[in-house]
């Protein structure tokens, strides 16, 4: 299915193109509109589950939103139990799942929770 390239599509992708690590749907649509102001953050949903559909972006859960990459990438988090506090960290090999996943693993988003050292420590 092919779509027309307009003005707004084309500043949108200018909004994509600025980021370097995940965004959200409202900061692409903050950005888009500084220039724009008649896009709407509706019109920024349908652009992004347009792209997602091509697989020209990717998206993943964070704090119960879905955020988006440009890349394909692992994201994980820490959850802190007591205060609700999200920390995001890396993990540099999944080796240790090889063995179970019936596959080859290409990305993966990783969620832990428990209790941060600020609060076990307290």
């Amino acid at each position: 299915m092919k779509t027309r390239k307009t003005k707004q599509k084309e500043q949108i992708q200018e909004g994509i193109d600025k980021f370097k690590t995940f965004f959200t749907a409202e900061e692409l649509y903050d950005k888009v509109k500084k220039n724009d102001n008649k896009t709407s953050l509706a019109t920024i949903y349908r652009f992004l589950k347009r792209l997602r559909k091509l697989g020209n972006i990717y998206s993943y859960t964070c704090d119960n939103k879905l955020i988006y990459s440009k890349e394909k990438k692992s994201h994980c988090h820490f959850i802190c139990e007591e205060t609700g506090q999200t920390i995001h960290f890396d993990i540099n090999s999944l080796d240790f799942l090889k063995d179970k996943i019936p596959g080859s693993i290409t990305s993966f988003q990783i969620e832990v929770r428990g209790i941060c050292k600020k609060c076990f420590n307290s």
